[in-house]
């Protein structure tokens, strides 16, 4: 593989609160909703960023595009924000969601969108890209308990539709494909939705580099990926990164097929000052 590597990095940011030492959500900070987020995602330095849990036009987070403040932040060329739903945040309700938005919708850095609160991914980059694309991935059809940001005990969670960004980006030495993602927290159906996305993206330019929120702990997604399709993706790092405070486990992952042992430099997980997980920041070379 050649000298040049891209630095990628995937990050669930919990809607850019910051947060407090023992893990707790801070006070917010009036006029302040969009710094920690931008700060957050400019120390990454990265080429090519996946963000998970970001609102648009959310009250909670300034009624600011969070994609586009990260993509500001960061420098990106391009880039596209997906809607997992379309829906208001709102205290002692959770989302309540837009009856008139039902499905999903795409956004990038055209002047012109609708105003519609919503909660997605983005995929950033520093990059040229070559073709989008996007996929839905639908909820599980029940509730498990979940552990949330200062909560002391787990709550009752239903599932939420998902989202997939697929970019064909121009590299140092050729195309490759990244794709984003935030897969469900329900145990089973995570797997699904991995697969989805992995025949969903069969036809795009190798490398492919898989990277986001699995929900799913240490080698589990390459061990899926492996078993059931035999393409030799690889994980290209091996780092806790939750909770954020003290982080116990993996649930953010960058794999990658296409690449060789030799592709696959530093890797680290930061602590910042925003979000319950860590981001994942992965060199390779591309």
């Amino acid at each position: 593989m050649g000298d040049i590597r891209v630095r990628l990095a995937t990050f669930n940011v919990l809607h850019g609160r910051r947060i407090q030492p023992d893990g707790r959500p801070a006070p917010d900070r009036p006029g302040d909703a969009a710094t920690p987020l931008a700060e957050a995602v400019a120390a990454l330095d990265a080429d090519v960023v996946a963000l998970q849990e970001l609102d648009r036009l959310q009250e909670r987070s300034g009624s600011v595009d969070q994609a586009a403040v990260a993509a500001d932040a960061m420098g990106a060329r391009d880039w596209r924000y997906a809607t997992a739903l379309h829906c208001r945040s709102v205290p002692g309700r959770g989302w309540v969601r837009d009856p008139a938005e039902p499905g999903m919708r795409v956004y990038g850095p055209e002047a012109q969108q609708p105003q519609v609160p919503s909660h997605g991914l983005a995929l950033l980059s520093r990059l040229p890209v070559r073709a989008w694309r996007a996929l839905r991935l639908p909820p599980a059809p029940l509730a498990l308990p979940l552990r949330v940001a200062g909560r002391a005990v787990p709550v009752l969670a239903r599932d939420q539709p998902r989202a997939a960004l697929a970019a064909v980006l121009e590299g140092p030495q050729g195309p490759f494909t990244v794709v984003a993602v935030h897969l469900s927290f329900v145990p089973g159906w995570n797997i699904g939705q991995l697969l989805t996305v992995r025949r969903w993206i069969a036809d795009l330019p190798q490398p492919q580099v898989l990277m986001g929120d699995f929900n799913l702990i240490g080698a589990l997604p390459r061990l899926a990926l492996d078993v059931t399709g035999r393409r030799g993706w690889r994980g290209s790092a091996r780092q806790a990164t939750f909770p954020s405070h003290r982080p116990l486990v993996q649930f953010d992952h960058i794999l990658a097929t296409g690449l060789g042992a030799d592709a696959v430099g530093t890797a680290h997980a930061p602590r910042t000052a925003i979000s319950d997980h860590r981001p994942l920041v992965v060199e390779l070379s591309l």
